[in-house]
């Protein structure tokens, strides 16, 4: 195990079924079912399923139509994300009791980073234990999470023991636990190339080790230094408490194809409307506008303008967005569309800004 770059101790926590256990949380009459929060139309997509939906084999991005095929009782709820927000700004209150370094991922995950924390615990196991058992006495709800010396591994061992469990991994255990492990459950490693990897006789994290950087990067570009670097437990990503964005967007599935123009202006217009006010709340503004096109046969389009100046208001946004959809004609009608802003005003110096790592003795309590 390499000693010469950063040691800490990080936690990721992961709520259990987040929105369809909010939703069975607010309607007792849903516990225990089979529940999947998004819609129900032929269009419908699951944004979440309950434990007991997943045995049936239903799963987030799955189509609704499938999800019902395969269980017959599915039970669909919308989404609610106000009150997902508001449980989850109060699960990020009992993070910030314990460590101000909390990076969120999303509504129902965060990483800490408890190296130092407010508590005074020397121990990140006994920190993610408490943590979890605040929220189901203050929510009701289950979390899990994963223990180690670094996010990439972290993030791994929180899927571990779930539902509502965690797995600590030392430091001095995470190079066999890398090396046992499926390729497939490493972060960052999706289904497209996980089938590569099998080709190239890559099943576990021991034959991935087995390859050399070169290989790596010849085979899988920029990712094959990432892939060399994680099995050896190496992993310098600190927990950045304010993320900044590299882009800001919105997008919506119709529920029947749209082929008038005149109909999709009019939902460029909510787009727009919605792009706005997230900018707003963020004080941020871009530059290159990018308007997105699913059409009928799910073939994708992107068609891209960068002005010489920077904007967030709707007007500009949708001018812009209507310039590109009329850049081409359009071949078949459209079942998907959406905007988003790059190049932001944010402050490019702090991306850019290296700071010496702090190095830590390998031999410490977790």
């Amino acid at each position: 195990m390499p000693n010469d770059f950063p040691l800490r101790k990080i936690i990721h926590v992961d709520m259990d079924a987040f929105y369809a256990s909010v939703e069975q949380l607010d309607h007792p009459e849903l516990r225990g079912k089979p529940v999947a929060v998004g819609g129900s139309s032929k269009r419908g997509v699951v944004s979440a399923a309950s434990y007991e939906a997943r045995k049936y084999g239903v799963r987030s991005a799955m189509s609704s139509v499938v999800a019902k095929r395969n269980c017959p009782e599915l039970i669909f709820v919308k989404a609610r994300f106000d009150r997902y927000k508001e449980i989850s700004q109060h699960i990020r209150k009992i993070f910030y009791d314990y460590t101000d370094l909390v990076e969120p991922l999303s509504l129902d995950e965060a990483y800490l980073d408890v190296t130092t924390n407010k508590k005074g615990n020397p121990s990140a196991t006994l920190i993610a234990q408490e943590i979890r058992g605040r929220i189901f006495e203050e929510l009701k709800l289950t979390a899990s999470a994963g223990i180690s010396i670094n996010k990439f591994i972290a993030k791994i061992a929180s899927d571990y023991n779930k539902p509502n469990g965690q797995k600590t991994v030392n430091p001095e255990e995470v190079l066999y636990f890398l090396e046992a492990l499926d390729i497939r459950k490493f972060y960052g490693v999706g289904k497209v190339t996980a089938e590569k990897m099998y080709k190239l006789g890559i099943f576990t994290g021991q034959d991935l080790k087995t390859k050399s950087q070169e290989f790596l990067e010849e085979k899988f570009g920029k990712s094959g230094s990432f892939y060399y670097n994680v099995v050896r437990g190496i992993h310098t990503s600190e927990v950045k408490p304010h993320r900044i964005p590299k882009s800001v967007g919105a997008e919506r599935t119709f529920n029947e194809n749209l082929s008038s123009e005149i109909f999709m202006l009019e939902r460029l217009d909510h787009i727009a409307t919605e792009i706005e006010r997230r900018l707003k709340k963020s004080n941020i503004a871009g530059k290159t506008i990018t308007l997105k096109i699913k059409y009928s046969d799910f073939t994708l389009q992107t068609r891209s303008k960068t002005l010489p100046y920077f904007v967030a208001e709707k007007a500009l946004i949708l001018e812009t967005a209507k310039t590109l959809l009329y850049q081409e004609k359009m071949e078949n009608s459209v079942r998907l569309l959406g905007i988003s802003l790059a190049n932001l005003n944010t402050d490019k110096k702090e991306l850019l800004k290296k700071e010496e790592p702090i190095l830590v003795q390998l031999q410490f309590d977790f």
